[in-house]
């Protein structure tokens, strides 16, 4: 039988004039409003994250056709922008922050860029945004030693529940990165789902701990957002890992294991 395509976006920041380091994954607010209009245009029921984890552990069924937001790092804007669009429309989200990038962009987890605060993320919390863990520093995972790996896994589950008072079960690989041994380590961590990117639809046959996700960047344009509200133009969950992702995983595990890593993101400028 074949599997309904659920589109879960993935977004980062939402601004009109962003940092250029993070300028391609950047929407710009019109684009943005513009993309949650054709959503409902197209008939789609945006459904909070946690409804298509209980879906795929056999739990209540989706509406007919369902969709997913999700909102990477924490940065200031979903605040002051996204926010706002979402409540206007009564819509839920899911926002994974980095911890250590929290108020600051610190040395070690991303370049300056205005990122959200705790205070900001607890009243997000009280407001009905889920909040999920997206590691302390945005390594990449699959290349790091199985004690780092666990550290920032763990630790960022610690600090979200101490700051917010409850537990925090939702998880996304940074750079979409997982591997066999990391979803084992998110697992042994107490994390119920973990989305990764994959450019694919989710669907209710898909994995809970690998969460196949759509990344809408700034040449997203409107035709292909609306393929894939329309359920089109991307493989739909599961599939298997593709061998360029596995060829990928082994030049950087390459690269890191000679003492050059693979700098996924610009590095930080040293202080002054």
């Amino acid at each position: 039988m074949p599997c309904h395509p659920v589109p879960v976006f993935v977004y980062h920041s939402i601004c009109a004039d962003p940092p250029s380091w993070i300028a391609p994954f950047t929407v710009r607010p019109g684009d943005f409003a513009d993309q949650l209009r054709l959503l409902t245009d197209a008939g789609l029921t945006v459904v909070p994250l946690r409804s298509l984890v209980s879906a795929l552990r056999g739990g209540p069924p989706l509406p007919p056709r369902p969709a997913v937001l999700t909102f990477d790092d924490g940065f200031a804007d979903f605040r002051s922008v996204v926010a706002p669009l979402l409540d206007a429309r009564g819509l839920p989200a899911t926002l994974y922050v980095v911890t250590d990038a929290l108020g600051a962009a610190r040395a070690g987890a991303f370049p300056p860029a205005a990122m959200l605060t705790w205070r900001d993320v607890a009243e997000l919390d009280a407001a009905g945004v889920e909040i999920g863990g997206h590691t302390r520093t945005h390594p990449q995972l699959d290349v790091l030693p199985r004690h780092r790996a666990r550290a920032e896994i763990e630790e960022c589950k610690a600090r979200l529940q101490d700051e917010l008072g409850h537990d925090v079960d939702a998880f996304a690989y940074p750079h979409g990165y997982s591997s066999r041994p990391v979803r084992d380590l998110v697992r042994e961590a107490g994390w119920t789902s973990a989305t990764a990117v994959r450019h694919g639809f989710s669907s209710v046959a898909d994995e809970p701990l690998r969460i196949a996700r759509l990344m809408v960047r700034a040449d997203t344009g409107p035709e292909r957002f609306r393929s894939w509200a329309l359920g089109a133009g991307a493989p739909v969950a599961p599939f298997p890992e593709r061998p360029r992702t596995r060829a990928w995983r082994a030049y950087r595990r390459l690269r890191a294991g000679v003492g050059r890593p693979y700098p996924a993101l610009p590095r930080p400028a040293a202080p002054s």
